[in-house]
């Protein structure tokens, strides 16, 4: 999972991509980059870390000009080295830079092809790069000196024939134009818009509706499945349907946990679609236990907090702030190992103990994966004097790795791969375990836009929507996604840094 944003305006863009990205921060932790394109030279900035941590005024300074892209990421196979941050450039044709939320499930077939048949050498591991080469050899292609808006969508419609997987892309075309185009399932979300005053028109695309309006942007609409949308330089846009047999299949863990709830995806309020977990997860609960005994309902903030507010409404209980979190710790999900993540569970949230003492809690959290945090949660809940702790997930039991880009770990690492409900609840320590069904978790996001017949629901069911996914690629992702092939990855980066630091 990462996030993308792209601007063409008649004034300087660094501060608005930067800001854009600062509201995206929640969609990748590990590295940030933005390049921008002063006439026809490009400026670029990026690194290891966060926003904050990656732009300073000195660079801020130097990333001069009117368009430019940016990217925040974290690393789905484990690496976090910089070299893997985004944007990448490639000179050849016309210079292009391109950043990518998603991922490629036939990257291994594309490196091949690139290096034996379009004579292309990738620097990388990232499927980012490799996208990147995709599209520049089919937009060189086209053979044009000068480049025109239809030689730029032949290439799309190339790209999407050659590419497998998900993937939400944005382009920026060295002194011309900013390209963006979305997969033909449209797993991963892009929005645009546009924003009016004294300097004239500017557009942006961005991963998340929250990212145009933080910056006063009007949004236009969804880019939608397999469509592509170009904006030149003097702010002329141009959309065109690139890919054959589209159709949208949103990941619906985008509502359940990636997406901040003030965005709207999809024509889907992300912050109703979770209130709407909370209600049937709550009759689900009244089905199975008419006769509850919860005293409080607490959620763990802050995805979970939507849906914990109207489950505690429906059961007709209270509903309290039972763990401070601190603001200064990123997302424990997205961070790139376990034994990171296991360090800063504690760090990150703080009980009030007077709102456990003494009562049988209900913890609602958006989803549990691993499991370790949830157990370390429960823990931390009884050490705060709870009587009983029950356990709620907003969303079904992850039993299988999300290949479209969110770095959901092998299969055996998944706290509820092969195991029932109640065996889940036993390893963390809960009481009791309740999940939310996924024909309830699909009518609570599917109110919102039920022109959307079906949604990438892989990682409770197994069944991807690209329909290409074998048992030897989901092998293969297991040995890279592993804990300790994540571990190995991270030892090497510190030890390759030391050494750098030593020469």
């Amino acid at each position: 999972m990462c996030g993308i944003v792209g601007i063409v305006s008649q004034q300087p863009v660094a501060q608005v991509i930067y800001d854009s990205l600062l509201v995206l921060q929640h969609r990748g932790q590990d590295s940030a980059g933005m390049v921008t394109c002063d006439h026809n030279k490009l400026h670029l900035r990026k690194d290891n870390g966060q926003v904050s941590d990656v732009f300073h005024t000195r660079h801020m300074l130097k990333l001069q000009g009117n368009m430019g892209i940016g990217h925040v990421r974290y690393p789905t196979a484990g690496c976090s080295s910089s070299a893997e941050a985004q944007p990448f450039y490639v000179n050849s044709p016309y210079g292009i830079s391109l950043a990518h939320n998603g991922n490629l499930t036939n990257v291994e077939k594309l490196k091949d092809d690139l290096y034996k048949e379009d004579r292309r050498h990738i620097n990388t591991s990232s499927d980012s790069e490799v996208l990147l080469n995709v599209f520049a050899h089919e937009l060189n292609l086209t053979g044009e000196l000068k480049l025109t808006v239809d030689a730029i969508f032949k290439a799309v419609a190339a790209t999407h024939k050659r590419i497998e997987g998900a993937y939400a892309v944005v382009a920026m075309i060295t002194g011309r134009g900013i390209l963006a185009f979305r997969d033909p399932a449209g797993i991963r979300p892009v929005v645009y818009g546009k924003r009016e005053d004294e300097n004239g028109i500017e557009y942006m695309v961005a991963s998340e509706s929250v990212a145009l309006q933080a910056s006063g942007f009007e949004m236009i609409a969804d880019l939608k499945a397999g469509e592509a949308i170009y904006i030149e330089n003097n702010g002329q846009v141009h959309l065109r349907q690139c890919a054959e047999n589209s159709r949208l299949t949103p990941c619906i863990f985008e509502y359940v946990y990636m997406a901040r709830p003030d965005s709207v995806i999809d024509d889907i309020y992300v912050y109703k679609a979770r209130l709407r977990m909370g209600v049937n997860l709550a009759q689900k609960i009244l089905r199975e236990r008419p006769d509850h005994d919860i005293d409080v309902v607490i959620p763990i903030p802050d995805t979970s907090r939507p849906s914990a507010m109207e489950l505690a409404y429906h059961l007709g209980v209270k509903f309290r702030e039972g763990f401070i979190k601190n603001r200064y710790i990123g997302r424990t999900f997205i961070m790139p190992g376990q034994k990171l993540r296991k360090k800063s569970v504690r760090r990150k949230l703080n009980p009030i103990d007077i709102e456990f003492k003494g009562k049988n809690v209900l913890l609602v959290d958006d989803s549990i994966v691993r499991g370790t945090t949830s157990e370390q949660i429960i823990h931390m809940a009884r050490e705060a004097g709870a009587r009983k702790v029950y356990m709620a997930s907003a969303a079904p039991a992850v039993r299988f790795p999300n290949v479209y880009g969110i770095d959901m770990p092998a299969v055996e690492e998944l706290i509820a791969h092969n195991r029932s409900d109640n065996e889940v609840g036993d390893l963390i320590g809960a009481d009791w375990m309740v999940y939310q069904d996924l024909d309830d978790l699909i009518a609570a996001v599917q109110k919102g836009n039920p022109s959307i017949t079906e949604f990438d629901c892989s990682c409770f069911t197994g069944q991807y929507v690209t329909r290409n996914i074998s048992l030897d690629y989901l092998e293969k992702i297991k040995a890279i996604r592993n804990d300790s092939a994540k571990q190995k990855a991270e030892d090497q980066t510190v030890v390759g840094m030391d050494l750098h630091n030593n020469a």
